[in-house]
């Protein structure tokens, strides 16, 4: 995937890509719908390999039954499987986050801890989740490189890495500060909807003039 061609993006040109994503939406969230901290990584350990609109389906129904690690365990997992089983790969998922649940209940007080280590020790949840854990629901500058970001770092020239990991370390040491925070969501959205794998969009990109893609379509 990484573009070994393409450039990499100056300091200035960085400045105005992300002030170009903040001026076109200077308040970025996620998709996936949540109300309290323990249902963003639920939906965050269900969305793996599948897209946030079949999660939210999934949990519109799944949440109003079960939003606490408790009220979870209390469901059992035939049932959770049955709310979730629209969703790919759900047996796996609901067992993980069963498991998670115990452990939130058993060692946290039922409740979602603000420490890496600690969320990455929750069965099913990896670096790449604990990000976004951490910057969604407690406002750290952290940066989860999925496929958008993966894509989007090698292809447009801001950070370029053979691993997710080093695109993440790239992408936070490149990304100016002011940015930080909400470049995670900024990023996602626009090699969701803009920067697509296939065809990315380059008439209608608000940072074609500092991407270094040198497959720009326009």
């Amino acid at each position: 995937m990484t573009n070994q061609k393409t450039k990499a993006m100056t300091v200035a040109q960085i400045e105005t890509f992300f002030a170009a994503l903040r001026a076109a939406n200077p308040q970025p969230v996620t998709e996936l719908e949540y109300t309290s901290v323990f249902e963003l990584l639920a939906a965050v350990l269900l969305s793996a390999q599948a897209t946030d609109v079949g999660v939210n389906k999934a949990t519109r129904r799944l949440f109003p039954i079960a939003n606490t690690p408790q009220k979870m365990v209390d469901l059992g997992l035939e049932a959770l499987e049955s709310y979730i089983q629209t969703i790919g790969l759900y047996h796996s998922k609901a067992k993980h986050l069963m498991q998670t649940s115990r452990i939130l209940i058993d060692q946290h007080s039922g409740i979602v801890p603000r420490n890496r280590e600690a969320l990455e020790a929750l069965p099913g949840v990896g670096r790449k989740t604990a990000n976004v854990i951490l910057n969604s629901a407690f406002g750290e500058a952290t940066i989860a490189v999925d496929t958008h970001l993966f894509r989007l770092g090698n292809r447009t020239g801001l950070a370029t890495g053979k691993t997710p990991l080093a695109v993440e370390l790239a992408l936070l040491k490149r990304i100016p500060q002011e940015f930080l925070v909400d470049a995670h969501h900024w990023l996602i959205l626009h090699g969701r909807y803009v920067c697509t794998a296939r065809s990315p969009n380059c008439k209608a990109c608000a940072v074609s003039s500092v991407c270094q893609f040198d497959g720009k379509l326009g």
